[in-house]
């Protein structure tokens, strides 16, 4: 930890609150949800479609991110059954990788941003005014370290980096317009990991890219916030 970031103060149980992650079927959004509900939170999974599997366990919600009237209703949804929401980890996200901006199909800058940027939006402007119900309210905004702006941003995929980019803009943006009511808003870069998106040749594990946005999510009120996380370590923008 920096000296510029005070350590965080964490729950060691989540028993009683109330998780919703998107994209909570596969990859890196199932490992965080089954570690928030080994810690005890009630966890609502949201996947675009209801044959995919989730333990019986989970709340399972139909929530394509792409689509407002899913968010809504499934905001309702969590106050309507567990009357409070504490923690929303925005996951879900594509990526398709190998082309420059000149090649790379309108269709795919769409469908990227439209998920990757404009879901996350949508899924904050509707749980917000429920997480700023409890006390430290958090958002885990699921980025990636193509989307650091502060880097170089030649190479393939603009749609993806760019859909990023914006994403941690997202989080700065939650920072300041509601840090003061207790919201506590962070990005997490879990590094090049080993799903369907990043390939079998990746050089990390679901479970370890999980690590540092399942942390985030224990952090209690007046905790570190506004900032882009790596291996529990703050990086650059």
């Amino acid at each position: 930890m920096t000296d510029a970031t005070p350590e965080p103060d964490l729950y060691d149980s989540l028993d009683g609150q109330v998780a919703l992650v998107t994209g909570a079927n596969r990859g890196i959004g199932r490992e965080i949800a089954v570690n928030l509900h080994d810690l005890g939170a009630t966890v609502f999974a949201a996947t675009r479609s209801m044959t995919h599997d989730v333990p019986d366990a989970w709340e399972h919600l139909l929530v394509d991110v792409t689509q407002e009237g899913e968010i809504s209703q499934a905001a309702d949804g969590i106050f309507q059954s567990a009357g409070r929401l504490d923690i929303v980890v925005n996951n879900a996200g594509v990526g398709e990788f190998g082309s420059d901006i000149v090649s790379e199909s309108v269709e795919t800058i769409d469908r990227t941003l439209a998920t990757n940027l404009r879901g996350p939006m949508l899924v904050c402007k509707h749980t917000v005014p429920l997480l700023l119900q409890s006390d430290g309210g958090r958002v885990v905004n699921i980025s990636s370290g193509l989307g650091v702006i502060g880097e170089t941003q030649s190479g393939e995929s603009p749609a993806y980096r760019v859909s990023k980019t914006g994403l941690n803009g997202l989080t700065a943006y939650l920072h300041g317009e509601y840090a003061d009511e207790g919201l506590i808003a962070n990005s997490a870069s879990p590094g090049w990991v080993r799903t369907g998106m990043g390939g079998e040749d990746a050089d990390r594990s679901v479970e370890r890219c999980a690590e540092t946005p399942t942390w985030l999510c224990r952090f209690r009120p007046d905790s570190p916030g506004g900032r882009f996380w790596q291996d529990r370590e703050p990086i650059g923008w």
